[in-house]
């Protein structure tokens, strides 16, 4: 029972000498609080300003950039919208010069196809012309021969000259008459062919 008593008496004796966690020791907890207040004052005075600074710096530099980005987006969407727009006005403007060409190309080729047919027609006409100026010249000389024949074997004939003008005349109006007798009834067998040819 003594042993017990001086147990718990040793047992209360070092207790009071070491105080437990939860006990209270308000001479620590001053010089605790001291302490936090000095260097949260230091803190406040000299490390968050400049803290407090780097982050601002930072997010200006981020807005900047944000903001640089948006215009360089905004600037890349104008120069683009701005190409597009030329490349539809070259794109028209293309079309239209090719339309202008084919429409150059069409007038220059019609007029070229009317100036060959127009030159074509006098060829034609042209040596229609001299074609008749050739046959009549021809036929000239065969009337003025037939007429100096004619009067040679006329005067031969009754062996006198026959070559006063009053003669050749006459016999020009005879050879004449004989010449539009023969074209007008060498155009009727020709009409009487041309006709039996219609009728095949």
């Amino acid at each position: 029972m003594m042993n017990l008593a001086l147990s718990l008496l040793l047992l209360q004796e070092h207790e009071a000498a070491s105080p437990g966690l939860v006990s209270l020791r308000l001479n620590l907890m001053f010089w605790t609080l001291i302490i936090f207040l000095i260097l949260w004052f230091l803190l406040q005075k000299y490390a968050f300003p400049a803290v407090f600074e780097m982050v601002e710096k930072r997010e200006k530099a981020l807005e900047e950039a944000i903001e640089s980005a948006k215009r360089d987006r905004d600037e890349a969407a104008r120069i683009l919208a701005d190409h597009r727009a030329q490349l539809e006005g070259a794109r028209g403007e293309a079309q239209k010069v090719i339309a202008e060409a084919r429409a150059i190309a069409e007038k220059m080729r019609a007029d070229l196809l009317e100036k060959t047919r127009q030159d074509q027609q006098d060829m034609i006409e042209r040596a229609r012309t001299e074609i008749a100026s050739e046959r009549d010249k021809a036929i000239a000389e065969l009337r003025h021969e037939a007429v100096d024949l004619a009067i040679a074997g006329a005067s031969k004939v009754v062996e006198e000259n026959l070559d006063s003008d009053k003669n050749r005349k006459l016999v020009e109006t005879f050879l004449a008459s004989l010449g539009s007798q023969g074209d007008a009834a060498g155009a009727s067998p020709a009409t009487a062919k041309s006709g039996k040819t219609g009728k095949r």
